[in-house]
């Protein structure tokens, strides 16, 4: 393999033992019960924001895995741009969950972020063996990535207030089966200092 194809052909530069994902978060709540879900979105997010600081400051990916809402032509900057709109319910998440240059992103059409996308490609480049699991909804999109994640022998590591679903009770329950059934380690986004997030970029494992 040539060096540039070992990058990515200089797309990926990054290499990583672990991988912060952030799911659907570039969006604009124009469904059914997006009020409900965005009484607990808002505050998940402003957590979201500050673990992807902490990673971004000792250069641990941030992998946006977003829904292409059903449009093949998709064009992530113009999600972005379309969620910005005063008229987005999603506008203030938005605000603050505003990728960087440096991060990366994949659309995806269904549930999974790793079906029919190109995410396994990704993390292959990055080297990654964990991933941090974070947005929006809990018990579909971000469940369904999980489900596939731990097929893949992938670690996965769920900061539990940055994971958000309709309810209380949906929340909890896709927390549950993350843990006990896909053997996810569940944490808060404030034990995951940039020490660990340090640690976790070098060996996969806190």
């Amino acid at each position: 393999m040539t060096k540039n194809a070992a990058d990515l052909y200089g797309s990926a530069p990054d290499k990583s033992k672990s991988v912060l994902l952030l799911i659907d978060v570039i969006n604009d709540f124009d469904f059914e019960e997006a009020e409900s879900l965005l009484e607990f979105a808002e505050p998940m997010a402003e957590r979201i924001a500050e673990l992807c600081e902490r990673a971004r400051s000792v250069k641990l990916p941030v992998v946006y895995v977003n829904d292409n809402f059903g449009r093949w032509r998709s064009d992530f900057k113009a999600q972005i741009k379309h969620c910005l709109e005063t008229t987005s319910r999603g506008r203030r998440i938005v605000e603050l969950l505003h990728p960087k240059e440096t991060d990366y992103f994949v659309l995806k059409p269904k549930h999974s972020g790793f079906f029919s996308t190109t995410l396994d490609t990704l993390l292959e480049y990055l080297g990654a063996e964990a991933i941090i699991l974070t947005g929006i909804a809990a018990n579909i999109c971000v469940l369904f990535t999980a489900n596939d994640a731990y097929m893949r022998d992938l670690k996965i590591i769920v900061p539990a207030d940055c994971v958000a679903a309709n309810t209380k009770a949906l929340n909890d329950y896709a927390i549950r089966q993350m843990e006990s059934v896909l053997k996810a380690d569940i944490v808060l986004s404030t034990e995951m200092s940039a020490d660990v997030l340090a640690q976790l970029a070098l060996t996969g494992t806190r």
